[in-house]
């Protein structure tokens, strides 16, 4: 079952690693027999499904926080059934590459308010003012 994280990259299921563990959480005594916890693995480093641009760029905006030795490793136990966890894995570990490789924002143009919206805002600021002087305890005058 090839993982699908765009249509440009497919990374196939020869490169991914499952590990599963006893889940903490609900369940009863289901929880005591079964191993419903999901870690997926995957080496970026050894991958053949990147180039060598897109590895640069994942190890670079995923290092930081996700990678170790250049494996990312996303971890599911929400729910009690092994299969769904799997599924779970499986979209977070997308998600998390899609996002890696997703091109940067362009930067942000500064611009100024246009006359009317100043003026807008200035009259509304002196209504404001009124308000709260016609609200004032008259002077002894």
């Amino acid at each position: 079952m090839d993982l699908e994280v765009s249509p440009a990259l497919t990374i196939p299921s020869s490169e991914l690693r499952w590990r599963f563990s006893r889940s903490s959480g609900p369940g009863g005594q289901h929880v005591n027999t079964s191993d419903s916890r999901v870690e997926l693995s995957w080496n970026i480093e050894a991958s053949a499904a990147l180039t060598d641009d897109q590895r640069v760029l994942l190890l670079e905006r995923l290092g930081r926080r996700r990678l170790i030795g250049g494996v990312v490793t996303v971890t599911a136990s929400e729910q009690r059934s092994q299969l769904r966890n799997r599924e779970i894995a499986l979209a977070k570990l997308s998600e998390l590459v899609a996002a890696g490789l997703a091109p940067e924002a362009a930067p942000r143009r500064p611009t100024k308010p246009t006359r009317g919206s100043n003026r807008r805002r200035l009259a509304a600021k002196e209504q404001r003012a009124a308000t709260k002087r016609q609200r004032r305890r008259p002077s002894a005058e």
